[in-house]
């Protein structure tokens, strides 16, 4: 699997087979502010953890109230916070109040793609005025780019990497990093391998999109402003051919080789991008679960 220091062991002993039961045992399921997603906490398996997107064409109270709702039927609920859409230092301010109320323990900050509203035109610059007000969360994720960023070069994204992680050690808090889109196991664990010898040591929640036909992935994908234009079909072709293939798409594809390093890499959960297509994600992850057991 990838380069040379990447361990290349096949994903066929009992140990792999435990390792990938727990990622899926324990994966979390994004949701995105669509229209059918009122809907979707009843096919949600009970208790599970559920990370809600900040919509460019909403607001990031849209998505904390969307939390609320999830809370109610029981989940554990992950707000995405999107830098960009922040409106100032006073916006901060209400975020914690929410955040507050809410009981809500863990964020997710990421730049986001819409318009910049305010002072915040990335993640760290956001996350550093966060964590001056000591908010009472006790974990924060943040993204990374196993295939590259459409508009961000390779550098920036691993210094940025380095420094949120330092901002969220530095202030004592447990921290993660999910895997952003990218179909190629062996890019993702090439990419981790490197973050891992460069002193990244945040665990990681593999992206990983659901059961999802591979035509409505890339039309959802489309709609949400992925793959607009023509940097990203570049550099990205690979996903996006693989995106276009007859066959259909098996998540377990991706998760079970990168089972076999999980361990070596810290890889500690999956972070489900399900396109709000639960029924059909659920039913793939019951399924693999039996086959593991």
């Amino acid at each position: 699997m990838g380069g040379s220091g990447t361990p290349r062991r096949p994903q066929t002993t009992r140990a792999d087979r435990a390792v990938h039961r727990r990622l899926l045992e324990g994966m979390g399921f994004e949701l995105i502010p669509l229209k059918n997603i009122a809907n979707q906490a009843a096919r949600l398996p009970a208790g599970a953890t559920v990370s809600v997107t900040c919509s460019p064409a909403g607001t990031i109270d849209d998505t904390l109230d969307l939390c609320a709702t999830f809370t109610a039927a029981g989940h554990t609920t992950v707000p995405h916070v999107a830098a960009r859409m922040v409106d100032g230092e006073d916006h901060v301010d209400r975020i914690v109040a929410r955040l507050t109320a809410q009981g809500i323990r863990r964020v997710f900050v990421i730049g986001g793609d819409a318009e910049q509203r305010g002072p915040f035109a990335d993640a760290a610059g956001f996350l550093r005025s966060f964590l001056d007000r000591r908010p009472p969360v006790d974990a924060v994720g943040i993204g990374a780019y196993p295939d590259g960023h459409p508009s961000i070069p390779d550098g920036v994204l691993v210094e940025a990497l380095a420094e949120k992680q330092a901002m969220i050690t530095g202030a004592g808090l447990e921290g993660y990093l999910a895997t952003q889109m990218c179909f190629d196991p062996g890019t993702i664990a090439d990419w981790l391998a490197a973050r891992r010898a460069a002193g990244i040591t945040l665990p990681c929640h593999l992206g990983v999109p659901g059961a999802i036909d591979p035509a409505r992935l890339l039309s959802i994908s489309l709609r949400l402003g992925v793959g607009v234009s023509a940097r990203y079909l570049k550099k990205n072709r690979l996903s996006v051919l693989r995106l276009l293939s007859p066959r259909r798409y098996d998540p377990n594809k991706l998760v079970a080789p990168l089972s076999a390093v999980a361990d070596q890499l810290d890889v500690a959960g999956i972070h489900c991008f399900t396109f709000n297509s639960v029924e059909a994600t659920e039913a793939w992850r019951q399924k693999s679960l039996a086959r593991l057991a």
